[in-house]
C-alpha cells in the first residue's frame, strides 16, 4: 500500500463525507451498501506537557483514522474527547479524568447508536492509557444485547511496538516509550506538526520505585510482565513527581522518526478493514446462529431495523 502522506496537509472533520456527523441520513444509507465499517477514535484531554496540545491523544487517533478512510471509503466517528484514566494521572491540571463507569456507559451508548443506524462492524482506535478499559465497555454490550457484530478495540501502540522502541531495542528512538516522551510526540509532529510547539519543550528524568524490567512504561512496548497500567503505588503520581506533564524527552523529537512505523500501521488497518470485507461484504455480518442464541425472528427484525418493517435496537433493553 503506503503512498501515505506525511505529514497531513490538515485535518478533515469538516470535509463532507469522512466524519459520519457531516452527512445526512440519504449519505449514510448510501456508505452502508458499499462499506458499513466505522471507526470510533477514542482519546482523551490531558496534559502533554508545555510544547504539545492536551488533545494530543484525540489527535492522534484521529488524524490516522481520516488517512485511512481516505484509502478505504470507511466512515469515521467524531472523537471520544474524554477519556479513562489511571490512578496515577489524578490531579494534574489539564487532564480531564471521566469516571469508568461513566465511561463504559457512553461507550455502550455510542455503539447502541451505531448499531441501530446500520454501523455494525466498529473499530475503536484507542490513543492513550484506557486499553484495559475500552474491550470491557465491547464485552458489556455484547453480553446485554447479544446481536450480530463486529466489534474491535484497536490500541495503536500495540500494532506497532517494535517502531516505538529504543535504538538499543531495534527502534529508532533513543529512549524509551514514555508519556508524552521522544517517540509519542515524533508521532504528533508527524500526523498535526501545526499544534506543536516543541521550542516550548521540557524534558524530565523516568523514575519509579522498583529496579528496571518490571513495569512496562505505557503502550506495552517492552511486554514487561506488569503493564503500565496494571499496578498502584509502584511510581509516583504525575502532579507529585512528573509536574513538567511528561515522562522522558520530547526535545529529541523528530517527525521523521515516525513516518515507518506510521506507514506500517496505516497499511495494517486498511489490511483489517479489507479482511473484513472480504469475508463480510457491506451488509453482512458472522451468521446469527454461530454468535448467538436470541430467537431467530427477533434477530431477523433487529437487523432489518425500524424503518424497514423491523425493529429498533432499543427494543431488547435501555439503557445500553
Amino acid at each position: 500500500m503506503g503512498n501515505w502522506e506525511l505529514p497531513p496537509k490538515g485535518g478533515l472533520m469538516e470535509t463532507p463525507g469522512v466524519y459520519l456527523q457531516t452527512m445526512n441520513m440519504t449519505q449514510i444509507n448510501e456508505r452502508l451498501k458499499k462499506n458499513d465499517i466505522i471507526i470510533i477514535p477514542v482519546g482523551s484531554t490531558e496534559c502533554h506537557g508545555a510544547a504539545q496540545p492536551i488533545g494530543e491523544d484525540t489527535f492522534l487517533v484521529t488524524r490516522m483514522a481520516e488517512q485511512v478512510a481516505l484509502k478505504t471509503g470507511c466512515t469515521v466517528a467524531m472523537p471520544v474527547w474524554y477519556g479513562s484514566h489511571p490512578y496515577n494521572h489524578l490531579g494534574m491540571p489539564g487532564t480531564v479524568v471521566v469516571p469508568e463507569d461513566t465511561f463504559l456507559a457512553n461507550l455502550r451508548a455510542i455503539i447502541a447508536g451505531l448499531w441501530n443506524m446500520g454501523f455494525r462492524k466498529q473499530i475503536f482506535l484507542n490513543g492513550h492509557g484506557q486499553e484495559e478499559v475500552i474491550p470491557l465497555a465491547l464485552h458489556q454490550w455484547a453480553k446485554k444485547y447479544q446481536v450480530p457484530s463486529m466489534l474491535i478495540s484497536l490500541h495503536w501502540p500495540t500494532v506497532i511496538h517494535d517502531y516505538l522502541k529504543d535504538k538499543a531495542h531495534g527502534g529508532p528512538f533513543e529512549t524509551r516509550f514514555q508519556h508524552a516522551d521522544e517517540a509519542e510526540a515524533s508521532y504528533s509532529l508527524a500526523l498535526f506538526p501545526e499544534f506543536c510547539d516543541m521550542k516550548l519543550a521540557v524534558d524530565s528524568k523516568p523514575s519509579g520505585f522498583l529496579p528496571p524490567g518490571h513495569v512496562d512504561g505505557g503502550g506495552e512496548v517492552y511486554h514487561l510482565p506488569i503493564k503500565g497500567h496494571e499496578h498502584v503505588g509502584l511510581s509516583g503520581t504525575e502532579v507529585l513527581v512528573y509536574p513538567e506533564g511528561v515522562i522522558g524527552s520530547p526535545t529529541l523529537a523528530r517527525a521523521e522518526k515516525a513516518f515507518k512505523g506510521l506507514e506500517v500501521l496505516l497499511d495494517y488497518m486498511c489490511k483489517l478493514m479489507d479482511d473484513i470485507l472480504t469475508r463480510f461484504p457491506a451488509g453482512k455480518l458472522p451468521p446469527a446462529e454461530k454468535t448467538t442464541m436470541r430467537d431467530p425472528q427477533e434477530i431477523e427484525a433487529l437487523l432489518k431495523g425500524p424503518l424497514n418493517g423491523g425493529k429498533h435496537l432499543y427494543t431488547i433493553a435501555y439503557p445500553p
